[in-house]
């Protein structure tokens, strides 16, 4: 996993601080790509994350926060184990489009918390959209309910460090494992995005619609063969494939199928393929 706090201070400790770029290496836009910023993203105790909206959410809907499994504050989801309805009064910094905190959100329930096939924690907080728009400017960004494409250029964008990695995704991979996890169809990057720790749940934003397709989790870092902190990549046959230095995010396009009106989760409702408890 891109580890919380404590494993990136160690990770920068041991590599130097400037092994990490504050900013990946700039790559051209195509001419139809969107301003991609901070606006919307959020800061954790330990992790990124962002402030979402499904395509039919509504302006007075509570408004969700989305970051990952292994992020969430009662620790690391076991394999098999979702989570729904758990008390929370997580905080939040929320961040404006030049990465200035500008304010708090706070949870009242972690609505999804799975490490199962995925890696996603997904918060109600106690405010709506519309109360977040007109007391802050902000607004939401929106998950793509489509499956991303190999090569679309993405962002990830990780409220914690406030910097902005940039690159494509390389490709899609069947099973990634670590540890005791494996991880469904995850988005591969190429090799600019080299997030580290504290860069856990950061939305992988598509630079051409702006939309969320993927939430950022691991990476390999020591060239291990399946082990925490270093996920290994497991094709149809079960061959293994080891990339160093390589990350990796969880698609979100499975998720708007499972919240109906008011953003509730509906685990039961036509096409929601999340695992349930």
């Amino acid at each position: 996993m891109n580890k919380p706090l404590l494993a990136a201070l160690s990770s920068l400790a041991i590599a130097g601080v400037g092994a990490a770029p504050a900013v990946a290496a700039p790559q051209a836009k195509a001419a139809a790509a969107v301003t991609v910023n901070f606006a919307g993203t959020v800061s954790l105790s330990n992790c990124s994350g962002s402030v979402i909206r499904f395509p039919n959410s509504a302006d007075t809907d509570p408004a969700l926060v989305l970051t990952n499994g292994h992020c969430l504050e009662t620790g690391f989801p076991a394999p098999g184990q979702v989570i729904t309805g758990q008390s929370s009064s997580r905080s939040f910094g929320l961040l404006n489009a030049s990465g200035s905190r500008v304010g708090t959100l706070r949870a009242n329930q972690v609505v999804y918390s799975t490490m199962t096939d995925t890696d996603v924690t997904i918060y109600r907080t106690t405010t709506t959209y519309a109360a977040i728009r007109s007391t802050y400017g902000i607004s939401p960004l929106t998950v793509q309910d489509t499956h991303p494409t190999a090569g679309t250029a993405i962002k990830v964008v990780s409220g914690y460090w406030k910097r902005t990695y940039s690159c494509n995704i390389d490709g899609f991979v069947y099973r990634l494992k670590e540890g005791d996890w494996t991880w469904k169809d995850s988005a591969r990057y190429t090799s600019a995005c080299n997030t580290i720790g504290g860069t856990s749940g950061s939305p992988v934003i598509d630079t051409s619609t702006g939309k969320v397709v993927a939430v950022n989790n691991t990476g390999n870092e020591d060239g291990e063969r399946c082990t925490e902190n270093n996920p290994c990549e497991v094709d149809e046959s079960g061959n293994v494939t080891v990339r160093q230095g390589i990350n990796y995010a969880e698609e979100t396009y499975l998720i708007p199928a499972c919240f109906t009106t008011g953003n509730k989760l509906n685990l039961s409702a036509a096409g929601c393929a999340l695992p349930k408890p």
